[in-house]
């Protein structure tokens, strides 16, 4: 990877400043009382006493401050040296290297993200599985609400369960890890389903009916199309989803879906219980644990929250 150029120069200025060359003493009998230097310019002693090795991390850090500048919307030399609070020759020293390491691209009108972060985040991506990035989030449910907790991700018209912890309420509930169930039918799949439009609800419901009239489960909740979209606006709006025993009798859910970095969804975690343990009040309140935990698994994916541009910390 091409190397920052000249990552002391930073410090090599504020030493030269500091250290231009000892002055001519005073003649006469001012020469022995030692009196301070009227045009001495005190420096702050941190800047002063930079090493080679603070330098050359100040100046990494900065590099990648300037990459979450450009992640979030500064596009020049101005917007950039505003974010770190440096000055135009530093700034364009630190962006010119960047260019050429190809981690910024230069584009009519400024700079943007370059083709070696898609590279590097390719990577990142396969060397996280999803089970593997999401089981610690899940055994947090786990053990804040002793309930089952599922792990899906979306398979054609169903969801297929890619892992599991049981409760530990002694209850257990037919799921495992590689069944399949309608989207439409489980609040696991539900929250696969918020990004969509309402025709495409209504296809998924209809195919949830028609799958489940083929099993001998058969519950007594499932809800007609107008009920169906009034549920689903809300949980669009909201960004979770509820299960009303509508895929098995006595059973409720809440779920909150998980996004990439993309922003699309592509799995989603539940916590699920039996009424007894699953009130209304209880679901409500489940709700921001769920998306909690949920938004943790899509961040490690690479998800970053809608947010305004932010000066970027040093």
């Amino acid at each position: 990877m091409t190397q920052f150029q000249n990552p002391e120069t930073d410090a090599a200025e504020a030493q030269a400043a500091h250290t231009s060359g000892p002055r001519a003493k005073p003649s006469g009998a001012s020469a022995t009382k030692h009196l301070p230097d009227p045009d001495a310019i005190a420096l702050p002693s941190a800047l002063v006493d930079i090493t080679p090795q603070q330098a050359g991390t100040q100046t990494l850090l900065r590099g990648l401050a300037i990459l979450e500048a450009a992640a979030n919307g500064a596009r020049d030399l101005r917007s950039f040296g505003a974010a770190l609070g440096t000055t135009r020759s530093t700034t364009h020293r630190l962006v010119s290297s960047l260019v050429q390491a190809r981690y910024l691209r230069q584009v009519q009108g400024g700079y943007l993200l370059g083709p070696k972060l898609i590279e590097l985040g390719t990577i990142a991506l396969e060397q996280m599985p999803l089970t593997t990035v999401a089981r610690p989030h899940l055994q947090a449910l786990a053990d804040h609400t002793h309930d089952t907790i599922h792990l899906g991700v979306r398979d054609g018209d169903d969801v297929l369960y890619i892992d599991k912890i049981p409760g530990t309420r002694g209850l257990e509930m037919r799921s495992r890890v590689g069944h399949r169930m309608p989207l439409a039918s489980t609040g696991i799949g539900k929250a696969m389903m918020l990004d969509l439009e309402a025709n495409a609800w209504k296809r998924l419901l209809d195919a949830s009916h028609r799958a489940l009239a083929k099993t001998s489960f058969k519950p007594d909740n499932r809800p007609d199309f107008d009920t169906f979209l009034q549920r689903m606006t809300r949980y669009s709006q909201g960004g979770f989803t509820f299960d009303l025993e509508e895929n098995e009798a006595s059973i409720r859910c809440v779920a909150a879906p998980v996004r990439d970095a993309s922003g699309a969804i592509v799995a989603a975690l539940s916590v699920a219980s039996t009424i007894p343990y699953m009130p209304h009040e209880r679901m409500e309140e489940l709700i921001p644990v769920l998306q909690r935990e949920a938004r943790a698994i899509s961040e490690e994916l690479g998800w970053r929250a809608p947010q305004s541009a932010r000066r970027i910390k040093r």
